[in-house]
């Protein structure tokens, strides 16, 4: 079967993931939102603030500066800023502040990303079917196992939990806002651009041009109107004998 695998063109999946994307941003951007004003976010934040801008006034001292921003300073200057820096971190409150900020900031994007792709790219897509996303719907292409089958359940929640939530999109995004706070060096770029690479090498060079997430779900994106999809391998295996039998009758020399 894998040789009548009608592939959908790469402008058309291009088109399909942008549009998806952009709905999955705003669904997780206001899923965010609220989770942000339940969990008091921003007053955590404030608090924060306060803290950073009472100490930077008392020591003279700007905090959120880079590493080579801070070695260009005299030997004066870095002194004053580490003594700031340590009363900043033995105030209990600015500390208590700092670690609701981290962890609200990660949980309101890691929690409004989920129900973001929970909703966009696995319950819409059963009701739609073979695997379609509104994005999908659109641009006439859809999803199926690689062997021509529809796809099951299990496999459209590992494409779109594991492979698009997990793997292609909180890793990222969790890097990101570790480099955002100062938490980690070289290694989360690098793991970013591993996986960028990663993505480009198996679109290119794999026969289906398939993704992280469809490798994890055995599943290939094909063009609807031209595609058969068979709704079980009892059903592909039935058409195949249908097919032989046709060769056969119009070539009776065909084994």
């Amino acid at each position: 079967m894998e040789e009548e695998i009608q592939k959908a063109s790469i402008a058309k999946r291009i088109s399909a993931g942008l549009l998806d994307l952009i709905a999955v941003t705003i669904i997780a951007t206001l899923c965010a939102w609220i989770i942000s004003i339940a969990t008091d976010y921003d007053g955590w934040n404030k608090k924060l603030e306060d803290s950073y801008a009472h100490y930077e006034s008392q020591y003279g001292v700007v905090f959120r500066i880079t590493e080579e921003e801070y070695f260009s300073k005299s030997k004066a200057e870095r002194e004053q800023y580490d003594t700031a820096y340590k009363a900043l971190i033995s105030d209990n409150d600015a500390m208590k502040a700092y670690n609701m900020v981290s962890n609200l900031m990660v949980l309101t994007v890691s929690i409004g990303l989920f129900i973001a792709f929970l909703i966009w790219e696995f319950i819409i897509p059963l009701f739609l079917k073979d695997g379609r996303t509104v994005g999908s719907l659109i641009f006439g292409i859809a999803v199926m196992r690689s062997n021509g089958v529809r796809v099951s359940h299990i496999s459209l929640f590992v494409r779109a939990i594991l492979g698009k939530y997990v793997i292609e999109t909180m890793i990222p995004v969790y890097l990101v806002l570790m480099i955002l706070m100062n938490t980690i060096g070289i290694i989360g770029p690098l793991v970013i651009a591993g996986i960028l690479i990663l993505e480009i090498c198996l679109i290119i060079g794999t026969r289906n041009n398939q993704l992280i997430h469809c490798i994890l779900s055995d599943t290939v994106v094909v063009d609807y109107a031209s595609q058969m999809i068979f709704d079980s391998e009892e059903a592909l295996l039935e058409h195949k004998k249908i097919v032989a039998r046709e060769r056969v009758d119009r070539d009776p020399y065909y084994k």
